[in-house]
């Protein structure tokens, strides 16, 4: 592998970072004093646990440790460490393409939920709730 796995480490670190073009564009609109003050929106990540269960999420820990490299110092193994937040329709509202993922894993949920029949608190090994 010409470059280890360095092209992979960039496909993951894309998913918290805006693009070159991103950030070049809005250079040039604040130059022209046109920027609007606002966040750029990152791109959707998506966690995908099958086809069923997909979860618009947000990357709230992202780091990457290189623990191996090629005769090229190409990193060959690196460890990744990634903590997610699922995004819901507080957070992206209805009209938002993530918000919309969002209700069709909730709605998923619920219809899982609803082949339990008869939950209780028993059924979870309890008799009451504490006072």
């Amino acid at each position: 592998m010409e470059h280890g796995i360095q092209p992979q480490l960039a496909v993951l670190e894309s998913l918290i970072n805006p693009t070159s073009q991103q950030l070049n564009n809005n250079n040039i609109l604040a130059m022209a004093g046109t920027l609007e003050i606002a966040p750029m929106e990152a791109p959707l990540a998506l966690f995908v646990w099958s086809k069923n269960r997909v979860v618009p999420v947000s990357i709230t820990t992202f780091s990457i440790t290189e623990e191996a490299f090629d005769t090229q110092l190409n990193p060959i193994r690196a460890k990744v460490n990634l903590t997610m937040k699922v995004l819901n329709i507080n957070d992206l509202g209805f009209k938002h393409k993530g918000g919309s993922l969002f209700m069709n894993y909730l709605q998923n949920k619920e219809q899982l939920a609803a082949k339990v029949s008869g939950a209780s608190l028993s059924s979870f090994g309890l008799g009451s709730l504490p006072s």
